[in-house]
């Protein structure tokens, strides 16, 4: 059921559920319906949306944003302020540098954007360096090294190593 009054949360939103051992630190927001592994740490002022699926061991530096929708695997070092849109997979081991842009729309501010968002999938091993952005729909191959400052604009192969603008 649809609620279109703001100040009022669905009542049939299912419950946010944490593992044990959370550091959760100062200015942080965690909403509703996300299911939080062991052993999570945050920085400050973290934002977690709805439906995010987190894994244990998991840690995501200040000022990062995960929008809803997010699954991100164990033992994951997300750096601070990384910008995750919905529908983005993180698996596990991966390694994601400080202000790391995923985006996840095609055609953004267009009517019918939602309908066609695109989710990035970051595979087991992956390090993505700092500053990079990786387009919608692309796939970072297992244990692929994504260069500093790099613009990702196509899958990368298992074991690669891109870099640039664009990568590859």
């Amino acid at each position: 059921m649809i609620n279109n009054d703001i100040n009022t949360y669905p009542t049939d939103c299912e419950k946010t559920v944490f593992g044990s051992n959370l550091i959760i630190r100062s200015g942080s927001i965690i909403y509703r319906g996300s299911i939080i592994g062991d052993n999570f740490i945050t920085g400050h002022n973290i934002l977690i949306r709805e439906q995010c699926r987190i894994g244990d061991n998991v840690s995501l530096g200040s000022y990062s944003i995960c929008e809803h929708h997010v699954t991100i695997g164990n033992y994951v070092r997300i750096h601070s302020a990384v910008f995750i849109p919905e529908y983005t997979e993180i698996h596990e081991n991966a390694w994601i540098g400080p202000r790391v842009v995923f985006t996840n729309s095609k055609y953004p501010n267009t009517q019918d954007s939602k309908k066609s968002l695109q989710g990035v999938i970051v595979q087991c091993g992956a390090v993505i360096g700092a500053n990079a952005t990786i387009l919608p729909g692309v796939r970072i191959g297992k244990n692929a090294i994504i260069g500093a400052g790099s613009v990702v604009t196509k899958d990368v192969p298992d074991n690669a190593i891109v870099y640039g603008n664009p990568a590859g």
